[in-house]
């Protein structure tokens, strides 16, 4: 009788190397870009524009090398440690249709009916997308957040969203 166990085959998990490129990609891209960017010096500030740019997309090009180096030796990343977390269930793709068609009926009425009803529209369809179902409630929220999010940037940033059918009245 053998008491042998079969040996568990470790798979690599290729789909890390494609971040490990990703990470690459977008490093030599800072890199060029950083390159590319205009080495204006004056009194204040000495050094330009250069230095983080460039430090930055080193710094990625360095992670992408530890990173494919620790997947070549067999490094895996931790499933999501979550105590509300079931890595079993399905995605739901109702939720994500949703909030999608809020954010697409957002972009499509944003300019005729400016920003407050169009954001009320999206800041309501993503509460009920995500289970609200007090409507009366979220709507009321979602208005307040549209105004809240309007006149904050036009006062604190001076940066106007389109006022729509409002104009005017806002």
């Amino acid at each position: 009788m053998s008491t042998e166990q079969p040996a568990t085959v470790e798979r690599t998990d290729r789909a890390q190397y494609g971040v490990c490129a990703f990470l690459a990609v977008v490093g030599v891209l800072v890199l060029i870009d950083a390159a590319r960017t205009d080495p204006a010096t004056n009194s204040n500030d000495p050094i330009g524009p250069r230095p983080v740019p460039i430090l930055i997309g080193v710094l990625l090009l360095i992670v992408a090398v530890i990173y494919a180096i620790d997947v070549a030796r067999g490094g895996r990343g931790e499933p999501e440690g979550g105590e509300d977390i079931d890595p079993g269930t399905t995605i739901d793709w109702r939720t994500i249709a949703l909030v999608i068609a809020a954010f697409v009926v957002n972009a499509l009425l944003i300019e005729p009916l400016g920003w407050v009803i169009s954001g009320s529209l999206l800041f309501w369809g993503a509460a009920f997308a995500l289970g609200a179902r007090r409507h009366l409630v979220s709507l009321v929220v979602a208005v307040t957040l549209a105004l809240a999010t309007f006149y904050g940037f036009a006062i604190g940033l001076g940066v106007n969203l389109p006022a729509g059918i409002l104009q005017g009245i806002l």
